[in-house]
């Protein structure tokens, strides 16, 4: 008995030996597998640096894609084709090389005697980049570019334009056409603004580290006129609301045209001259001139029914709508919708031009009622719809909105200040005028 049990402790003294040295041979493959994966994690790191900050001592090369195959941009820098061939095939692990846009662009570095050292594409807020390690390997990888958020503010008086003031102010082109978006059931930017209307807006801004503005979004704003009135318009969950939590959706835009340089010319006028064939002819409609170009919007849901050339109208559309209503728009220099196709509110349909009996650049804009021509500026504050925040939603709103209201008060009284008034310009806004 005694032997056996001898036996029986030395055999588990030597499975505990050996599964003591497996245990130290598991530990020791961990130590050296976690210390390649940090090499390569910081091997990777060092390379996505040198994709962002090129090294000392070398060639920089930035250029759009514009319509040629990045192999043949390549080629044009005097590469080796094998190393392009390779490049490619490198990037094409972390991108579709064929599918890169004409407005992409990319980023050659070279070192010593042309020698590669990495290639960056940029698209939108994400760069692809191959680059080439000291011993010749080529690594890929992706790098988002980084997007911060501010948040700004912008106010002033109109003396001669709406457009020039918000320009003056620093304020987007986009963003002054998301401006007057807001306010297009209310305000008609054409015919309603008048020197000495003022504004104020609020917004958030989403900018890269290099300062470059990618997005902005409007919070709030506010226009006050002798002729448009006191309008606010305050967002919340994708929409804009007044200052009781309603927001009222005209049937009719007020203006077929929301862009700069808009003027009217000639109003709905039953004896008007006409300017070409000297005699007197009916205007039924209204002339907005704009430049070649300018987007043209219906200003009601619809269906087209006709898309094409007609007389005198030169490029035409005609959009029937609700309740036997239709409207067209004239002299277009081309379209951007197809017969039957059913469109909404605000959707661009064509653009200004001057085709047909035509003295220069408008849209000749009419809008008929079961057959008959009426006249536009008298009836375009109809109310289609009234809507409003839910009373579960009103108070989270009422936070938002008197947070607002606080900024925009706040920027109506730098309005006030002498300093603001003594820098006014002496010219006048003349009726029409965006």
């Amino acid at each position: 008995m005694k032997e056996k049990i001898k036996n029986t402790v030395s055999f588990c003294k030597i499975c505990y030996s050996k599964v003591e040295k497996g245990l130290f041979y598991l530990m020791l493959l961990c130590i050296v597998l976690c210390s390649i994966a940090i090499f390569l994690i910081m091997r990777d790191k060092k390379a996505q640096r040198n994709a962002i900050i090129p090294p000392p001592n070398t060639s920089v090369r930035e250029q759009n894609m514009q319509k040629t195959l990045l192999y043949n941009h390549l080629e044009q820098t005097g590469l080796d084709k094998i190393l392009i061939y390779n490049i490619v095939n490198k990037l094409d692990t972390v991108m579709h090389t064929r599918k890169i846009r004409p407005q992409d662009s990319f980023m050659l570095v070279t070192g010593d005697d042309n020698a590669f050292k990495m290639l960056v594409v940029t698209r939108d807020l994400t760069r692809y980049y191959v680059a080439a390690l000291e011993d010749g390997e080529l690594i890929a990888g992706i790098i988002d570019i980084e997007v911060k958020t501010r948040q700004k503010t912008a106010y002033g008086t109109i003396y001669s334009s709406l457009f020039a003031s918000m320009q003056s102010e620093g304020m987007t082109v986009p963003l002054i056409v998301a401006f007057t978006d807001i306010f297009s059931w209310n305000i008609d930017f054409n015919s309603e603004t008048r020197k000495g209307d003022t504004y104020s807006i609020i917004w958030d801004e989403d900018y890269t580290v290099t300062g470059m503005v990618v997005d902005q979004h409007i919070l709030a704003a506010k226009y006050e006129g002798g002729m448009a009135g006191k309008n606010y318009a305050f967002g919340f969950e994708g929409d804009f609301y007044d200052k009781d939590g309603k927001v009222t959706k005209k049937m009719f835009l007020k203006s077929p045209i929301s862009f700069k340089g808009v003027r009217i010319t000639s109003r709905f006028n039953p004896r008007r001259m006409h300017p070409i064939l000297r005699i007197r002819r009916p205007h039924l409609g209204i002339d907005y001139a704009a430049p070649v170009g300018t987007p043209v919007e219906t200003i009601a849901d619809g269906v087209v029914t006709f898309v094409g050339w007609k007389g005198g109208f030169g490029n035409y559309i005609e959009v029937k709508h609700a309740n036997s209503f239709v409207t067209t728009y004239g002299h277009l220099k081309s379209f951007n919708v197809k017969k039957g196709e059913k469109v909404k509110q605000g959707k661009v349909i064509g653009y200004v031009g001057s085709t047909g009996l035509s003295t220069g650049p408008h849209l000749d804009f009419r809008i008929s009622e079961h057959g008959k021509f009426q006249d536009f500026l008298k009836m375009k504050n109809r109310n289609s719809a009234v809507s409003e925040i839910a009373k579960d939603k009103m108070k989270e709103f009422e936070v938002a909105r008197d947070k607002y209201l606080e900024t925009l008060n706040k920027l109506d009284e730098k309005l006030k200040t002498p300093a603001h008034i003594e820098n006014a310009p002496e010219d006048t806004i003349q009726e029409g005028e965006l």
